[in-house]
């Protein structure tokens, strides 16, 4: 294996075990998942302000907090990704799996069979 190749490796993984890989938003701007109130579950939002440790998001439904850098986790959802929304906003939550995305535009195979376009606004990961 090439010296320069062998090196870059044994960096990479020694940035991820001091948990550098772990880095959630960099710059803002940046979507991430935040846990709203500490409630357990993860909300999308965007980074709309980094300072020293803490960083605000702005949900995509509206909603703002500014919590620790440490308590937001990378914008990972796809399709696949079990979520929960809330149907056709009358307020109850559902669960399913992400059927597309475009942008803050998603659909949802609800696991009791109906589909639905909404927002991201609208929807929960555990």
């Amino acid at each position: 294996m090439d010296l320069l190749k062998f090196g870059s490796i044994v960096i990479a993984a020694v940035l991820i075990a001091l948990g550098a890989g772990s880095a959630s938003a960099q710059t803002k701007g940046d979507w991430v998942l935040g846990n709203y109130k500490g409630a357990g579950y993860w909300f999308p939002g965007v980074v709309e302000k980094l300072a020293g440790d803490k960083i605000t998001i702005r949900y995509d439904d509206g909603d703002r907090e500014t919590v620790a850098i440490n308590a937001v986790r990378p914008y990972d959802w796809m399709i696949g990704t079990k979520v929960e929304c809330n149907y056709k906003g009358a307020g109850s939550w559902y669960s399913g799996k992400i059927a597309s995305l475009a942008g803050e535009k998603i659909g949802i195979a609800y696991d009791d069979g109906d589909k639905e376009t909404t927002k991201t606004g609208r929807c929960r990961s555990k």
